[in-house]
């Protein structure tokens, strides 16, 4: 059986370090690997190449080899298999590409041909190549814009494929996104074919953004319902009359009826966010606040309100208990 030296089936010279000699196995590997190559004769000579890296990539295995070569024992054959070890040498086991147990070499045939080899049983299968991996995040947003609609952009991090199917490095994109009038939080927004490419060729993912109102300063949300504390001095909770209340078109006069307590909520209809067949409603929560003001001339006339009144806003635990 014919004999050919590691060295030459690679294609580099003995001084060759091991970055050239993993450069020159790869570009070989690429050229002659069955799942991608239609040469004649491929298999055996990938056997042939992978059978002379797996001795070169290994530093005992290499200078064992170096050794017997100076004495024209060492070669591989370029039968099936890789040939035989030279006489009396035990450091090489067979080269079989099979035979390969590193986990770096199995790594390095899925990086180069995982994507090709899984292309060609889809078709030969005479199926299409799945789609791309679907995309979801989150997407925050003002209230104004889930209330009024508005178009803004968004980034974020997509999944690169090379030809082989082996992923790169993520790539940054940025896209238009028209939020839907009335949108509340936790919906769902889905831009078709903007997810993760196929690593196959097929069409891509689809990318889903939910929804997340930032908190307000004024209104709280429940659905499409706003909410709002309208803080009332104490005597407009108890002789009634008009306060000005926030919504989001601006400011309304809103009637506080007399004899109003804290938490009193106060509907006003068709004030809330839009969407659907009806829009919601605003809700008005009242809240008595007390003047700050430490004047002996307004406490003077809180003493004589409470001695006037006759009010015991505690009178009903006595009475429970």
């Amino acid at each position: 059986m014919e004999s050919r030296d590691y060295y030459s089936v690679l294609g580099v010279s003995p001084e060759a370090d091991s970055k050239e000699i993993k450069a020159a196995y790869r570009k070989l590997a690429r050229k002659y690997h069955p799942d991608v190559s239609s040469e004649e004769g491929a298999g055996e000579k990938f056997k042939e190449i992978s059978g002379a890296y797996q001795v070169l990539r290994d530093p005992e295995k290499r200078a064992e080899y170096d050794q017997m070569r100076r004495y024209g024992h060492a070669g591989v054959g370029t039968g099936a298999g890789g040939g035989e070890p030279p006489p009396g040498w035990e450091g090489f086991q067979g080269s079989q590409a099979g035979d390969f147990a590193d986990e770096d070499i199995s790594d390095l045939f899925e990086s180069l041909f995982g994507g090709a080899r899984r292309q060609r049983r889809w078709q030969q299968a005479g199926g299409a190549a799945p789609r791309g991996q679907d995309l979801e995040m989150d997407f925050p947003i003002f209230l104004e814009e889930a209330a009024l609609g508005r178009e803004k952009q968004v980034s974020y991090q997509v999944p690169q494929y090379d030809a082989t199917g082996r992923r790169m490095e993520d790539s940054t994109k940025t896209v238009k996104v028209r939020i839907p009038k009335g949108t509340t939080d936790g919906e769902l927004i889905r831009l078709k074919g903007q997810g993760a490419p196929s690593p196959g060729g097929g069409p891509a993912g689809d990318l889903y953004l939910r929804i997340r109102l930032a908190p307000h300063p004024v209104f709280d949300v429940e659905g499409r319902d706003l909410v709002v504390t309208v803080p009332v001095a104490p005597w407009e909770a108890a002789l009634g009359g008009k306060v000005e209340v926030p919504t989001l078109e601006g400011n309304i006069r809103l009637t506080v009826p007399a004899g109003s307590q804290t938490g009193k909520r106060l509907r006003v209809r068709g004030k809330g966010l839009p969407g659907g067949k009806t829009r919601g409603d605003l809700y008005a929560v009242l809240k008595i606040v007390i003047p700050e003001q430490d004047d002996e001339e307004i406490r003077g006339l809180w003493q004589s309100l409470a001695e006037k009144a006759d009010f015991d806003p505690r009178s009903q635990w006595r009475r429970q208990s």
